[in-house]
Order: C-alpha cells, then structure tokens, then sequence
C-alpha cells in the first residue's frame, strides 16, 4: 500500500503542451499544497514546486513517461517502472544560461548512475556552503560523503521533517553523533555515526499533521538540488524518481 516508502510511482510532474515541466516536491493533493481540509489550523506539507518553459526538458520528461506509460490501457504489456524500466545515466539540458541535469531513478547498486552517487558527488564537490531541507535522509552514503565538506570547515546546514529524524535508520541522527536502537534493541548495520554532532541541524515547529516534504539542497550558493527524490536507497533502487541538479545562482537565492 505504500506506507513503507518504497515501490512506489514517486514522481511528482506534469508536461503540458510539450513545452512546459512542472516539478518539485509537492503531490497534488490538499495536504501537498495548502492544509487538510476540516483542520483549520494546517497549513499544508512544507513543500515548492518549479515551472520550466523548455520545449528540450519537455522531451526529456515525455520520454519518461511513456517507459511508464507504454502504449496505454488495453495495448501490450510494455508499461516499466521500477528497475524493469531501465532507467538511464544523467541527462543534461540548457535552458538559456542555466544547465539543468536529470537524472530518472531507480537504479540498481551496481550501476554507479544512480541517484545517491549523484549526490555523494554533488556534496563532496562543495567548497563553501551546503543547505539541505529534506523530508527523508537515510542513505549512510551521504553522511559519508559529507565528512570531508565538514572536515573542510565547510559551512552545513540541515532542517529536516521532525517526523523522520528521531527515526532509528535517520541518517539526522548519525550527524548528531548519536545512535538510536529500534524496537528490537538492534542498531542498524553499517550505522556509522559522526564522532561529533555537526551544529546546525534542526527540525522546525509544524501544525499537527504537516511536514516538511521538501527535497531541495543549495550548495555554494550556485547549484539546487532537487526533485521527488528523498535521500533514500528506496529512491535510487527502487522507485520512480525525478532527481535534479540546477546550475543557477538565481534559483539557488
């Protein structure tokens, strides 16, 4: 049914006209943009959403769609999601001065396109500054990749959905210094925790019910990362994911 945050359809796009992509991290519901409805006092998931007019990103996301959608209802049975969709390496589009890289999950581990890569590198390549506002962060990889950038002095920030981060396999903790068993008393293997908790991670006040949906980072105040893709294995090995990395320091203000 979902609830476990993996197998799923996760992408959150639409093309309209061929030439217009709207994407980012909220899902068209209530919930997703501005409060459940009866409850007053939500104001809806944390979230953003990005318009790009670019007839070139329209193909790239149309192409995407008909590995899913195949020939339609009633047709054969060549509709892929998942690993069977065969997901391919980063593609890269110029939008005016901007690039844009995207890159379409899920992967499996030994194809070294995938999503945490991406990332891993994104993060080891910062020089100054990286900013992350994440929904869900559980990928031991990333954590990993962020030691040299905290080595470096570089400067770290991170709010994170305080629904997942106190979570046993929530890599939020492992930046804390702290390793939290789950209901069985087992920690979780290959939890590799910082020897000192990094200042300036935090959850934020939300109303009851809301959360912090985003899946964005800024690094060096030039690139924005961002997409449906949570900072998970479930999003590089397993799902269907849309991963960005925008090369703007417009977007990135």
């Amino acid at each position: 049914d979902g609830s476990r945050g993996s197998g799923l359809m996760h992408h959150k796009f639409l093309v309209i006209d061929q030439t217009m992509v709207i994407t980012g991290s909220a899902n068209l519901t209530s919930s997703g943009l501005h409060g459940d409805p009866g409850q007053p006092r939500t104001r809806g998931n944390v979230n953003h959403l990005l318009r790009f007019s670019s007839p070139e990103l329209a193909t790239v996301f149309r192409q995407e769609f008909a590995r899913m959608w195949g020939d339609g209802p009633g047709g054969e049975q060549n509709s892929r999601f998942g690993l069977p969709k065969a997901s391919g390496g980063r593609q890269t589009v110029q939008i005016g001065d901007t690039q844009v890289d995207v890159l379409f999950s899920p992967h499996p581990k030994r194809d070294r396109n995938h999503g945490l890569d991406l990332l891993a590198k994104q993060l080891k390549a910062a020089k100054q500054s990286i900013d992350m506002a994440l929904f869900v962060f559980s990928a031991q990889q990333l954590t990993n990749a962020l030691r040299e950038p905290i080595e470096q002095g570089i400067k770290i920030r991170l709010i994170a959905d305080p629904g997942f981060a106190s979570r046993p396999f929530s890599e939020v903790l492992d930046l804390l210094g702290v390793t939290l068993p789950d209901r069985n008393c087992k920690v979780e293997a290959g939890n590799q925790p910082l020897g000192q908790a990094l200042q300036g991670v935090g959850t934020p006040r939300l109303a009851r019910g809301d959360k912090l949906h985003h899946k964005f980072a800024v690094i060096d105040n030039r690139r924005v990362i961002t997409g449906s893709f949570n900072w998970s294995p479930s999003a590089a090995h397993t799902n269907d994911e849309t991963l960005l990395v925008i090369h703007s320091p417009q977007l990135a203000k």
